[in-house]
């Protein structure tokens, strides 16, 4: 079942993300290659995105218009004759073919238009055709005006020298891989904890440029990598064999998740949750702590009530004599009522019940 170009185009949209100005079928090859390839074009934004048809949601390959160093035609311009416009970049050299010389030169247009930011001097162009190249322009103001730059990373603490006082962490919202560590703090986060990601996007050890560290796994073992990103004007250019230039750290991510066949997450770490639930009073007391609290309130009355009479040559401190037996007896219910502890047997009560005063106070069972 075939996908109507409504739900392409919503598709490619949500992809990209950024607007659409011209689209259009165009051939394209690299300066060796010898053969042209037809690709469905879309210019969205300042990127060039190609498709193998009009039906494919996915690109299979992007030119980023802000590395264009200059445009050119490959023969002089003329009717009935294919036009070829050379496109170099700053680390290649590409092709386009247009079957109509027409559509050509709208699609000069409209290059030109987004790399520059104003509408070339020298176009032949019909009236209908320049507004909607004024209106596409308009939009692209908008949007770039919107894009707000991300802040310069804080310097590495070992960087800083002592005068400098340590920078705010500036990390962008938008990407929560973004952490303020270094080289090794990385490679340990990625190290340890696999089950949150593989990349995270760092401050580079150079001052006001950023780094990328990603683990991959390999068939010998998990494998650290590190690369460096330069911050100019224009973008982020992420030093390869063949640099690469792009316009955000957005795109920097997308980049790495293409070229690794999003094998690889950016590294968010989850929350730590409990998984018992327990409720605790401040008036519980612990078993061991209640059995000791109750024998230190029995005491007394064990010591009263003890079960070996003096013996010769012992000493007894006598009770006054106006302590009788009914205050003995209200002293030794206050003692049982203090000591209700269900595991312990209450020997006050014993005495209250069986025990006989003699002259001294001295009970004896």
């Amino acid at each position: 079942m075939s996908v109507s170009s409504r739900e392409v185009h919503k598709r490619r949209a949500h992809i990209t993300a950024l607007p659409l100005y011209y689209t259009g079928h165009l051939s394209k090859k690299h300066s060796y290659e010898t053969d042209f390839k037809k690709n469905f074009a879309e210019l969205r934004g300042d990127t060039l995105f190609l498709y193998k048809d009009d039906k494919q949601d996915t690109y299979t390959e992007k030119l980023n218009l802000l590395q264009l160093r200059s445009m050119k035609l490959a023969s002089p311009y003329q009717r009935k004759i294919p036009t070829i416009f050379i496109i170099i970049m700053h680390t290649e050299e590409v092709h386009l073919k247009m079957d109509n010389p027409d559509i050509g030169e709208e699609w000069r247009a409209y290059i030109m238009t987004m790399v520059k930011k104003e509408i070339p001097s020298q176009l032949q162009l019909l009236p209908g055709q320049r507004l909607l190249l004024e209106d596409a322009l308009a939009q692209e103001k908008i949007r770039i005006s919107q894009v707000e730059k991300p802040p310069l990373p804080p310097r590495p603490a070992h960087l800083l020298g002592a005068s400098v006082p340590p920078q705010k962490d500036t990390r962008p919202e938008m990407l929560p891989c973004f952490f303020n560590v270094t080289r090794q703090e990385a490679e340990n986060m990625l190290r340890q904890n696999p089950e949150f990601g593989d990349i995270i996007l760092r401050p580079s050890a150079m001052a006001n440029n950023y780094a990328l560290t990603l683990r991959h796994v390999t068939a010998k073992g998990p494998v650290m990598k590190n690369y460096r990103l330069i911050y100019t004007k224009s973008g982020f250019i992420i030093q390869l064999e063949t640099a690469v230039t792009v316009s955000s750290l957005q795109e920097v991510l997308e980049y790495f998740l293409e070229k690794t066949e999003y094998k690889l997450h950016p590294y968010t770490p989850g929350g730590i949750y409990e998984t018992r639930i327990a409720v605790m009073h401040p008036e519980c007391v612990t078993p061991s702590t209640q059995t000791n609290v109750h024998k230190e309130q029995v005491a007394p009355a064990m010591l009263m009530c003890s079960e070996n009479k003096p013996g010769e040559g012992e000493y007894v401190v006598p009770i006054e004599h106006n302590l009788n037996k009914v205050q003995l007896d209200e002293d030794c219910g206050r003692t049982t009522r203090r000591a209700r502890a269900p595991s312990i047997p209450s020997l006050a009560l014993t005495c209250h019940l069986s025990c006989k005063v003699d002259t001294f106070g001295i009970c004896d069972i």
